[in-house]
């Protein structure tokens, strides 16, 4: 009994300290601490700390809404170092599949479902880090986390933290960083690589080495009441004390050709009568590519449809015409046109330019081979 008081009184003591610091963040993941602590030992001191914490201010109070007022600005530029999207908005539904499409949705159910954790004495997926080559989705992932959650996105470019006096930089990391702590958001850390380098990196300066020193603390600090997404394009760059820090790496890969076929369905529906079966012969063309470079040709033929005032249907061809491949290449494109139904050879030929004979030959060769 005397053991229990004691450790009741030191929680409290913490609890208090905690407390004049003004940090709502901080006592929120203490509180989270005790209710795991004392689940065995007080089932009913937990489950009241639980309810107390499922009644938390929210955004839509006072003081949230005086913090979200002072937005960051950096000492030297005075430019915001933020950018707040209160209503995150989709320029099309994102196309994931696989262990990316299972760890959103799980993010995602975490969070809705966060009292169910916090009973069984476990908290939801702080940290985040999405990897992966540029146009893939990472960034429209943050967006779709926070739009489904109801949240604000608060996107922090790292490289608009880099003042012109780099002894700044990390107090404008650490002025972001608590900031954001204070809102119930998601917070995305773009381009985390511009000052998550490897440390032991000897083309780096002192001072930016120091900054991943500044971010591993800001990482190890961040409370579960807020989800934090980091996205680099070049993972290899980062410091392994990073990789770390993060609770759930996501890894981005390039499109399959099921991920692009559903992708461009999605950019011509509405806008061609024949949307499916373009979208199956266009996502051969652009396997290999991301949905950033698939979106980018569409709205280029587009635009040159408009300029030459015919149909979408009639400009589409020109993007296989015009396909910067090898002969091998285009000659496969024909023959697995064919091959997959969607073309007749008279038609494979119009689009690629590949002799009829050509594709006759290789198809039954094919067949043969078989």
């Amino acid at each position: 009994m005397a053991d229990k008081s004691q450790g009741l009184s030191q929680d409290f003591v913490h609890l208090a300290r905690v407390a004049l610091s003004e940090r709502g963040q901080d006592i929120q993941a203490f509180l989270h601490r005790v209710a795991r602590k004392r689940r065995d030992v007080d089932p009913q001191l937990a489950q009241d700390i639980i309810a107390l914490l499922r009644e938390a201010p929210t955004r839509s109070s006072p003081l949230r809404r005086s913090v979200e007022a002072a937005i960051p600005v950096d000492t030297d530029s005075r430019f915001q170092l933020l950018r707040v999207e209160a209503n995150p908005e989709m320029p099309h539904e994102p196309v994931y599949f696989g262990e990316v499409r299972q760890t959103l949705d799980r993010l995602v159910e975490e969070r809705r479902r966060v009292t169910d954790l916090f009973e069984a004495g476990l908290q939801p997926t702080r940290t985040v880090l999405f990897t992966g080559p540029p146009g893939v989705g990472k960034t429209l992932a943050a967006r779709w986390i926070a739009r489904e959650l109801g949240k604000p996105l608060l996107i922090l470019d790292l490289s608009a933290v880099m003042s012109s006096y780099l002894g700044r930089t990390g107090a404008n990391l650490r002025h972001v960083l608590d900031y954001a702590k204070a809102l119930d958001c998601v917070l995305l850390l773009d381009e985390l690589d511009t000052i998550a380098k490897r440390r032991d990196d000897a083309g780096e300066i002192g001072e930016l080495k120091r900054l991943v020193t500044v971010l591993l603390q800001q990482l190890d600090d961040w409370p579960s009441t807020g989800l934090l997404i980091a996205a680099t394009n070049h993972s290899e760059l980062l410091d392994p004390a990073i990789w770390r820090r993060f609770e759930q790496p996501l890894d981005f890969p390039l499109p399959t050709k099921e991920g692009i076929n559903v992708f461009i369905q999605s950019l011509l529906e509405g806008k061609i009568q024949k949307s499916i079966e373009w979208s199956k012969v266009l996502s051969i063309i652009f396997y290999g590519k991301s949905y950033s470079e698939i979106e980018r040709e569409i709205n280029l033929a587009r635009r040159s449809a408009a300029l030459k005032g015919i149909n979408l249907e009639a400009q589409l061809p020109e993007i296989l015409r015009m396909s910067t491949r090898s002969k091998d290449d285009q000659i496969q494109l024909a023959i697995d046109l064919v091959t997959f139904g969607f073309a007749s050879q008279r038609k494979a030929h119009e689009l690629t330019g590949v002799a009829r004979d050509t594709i006759r030959s290789r198809s039954n060769h094919d067949i043969q081979v078989i």
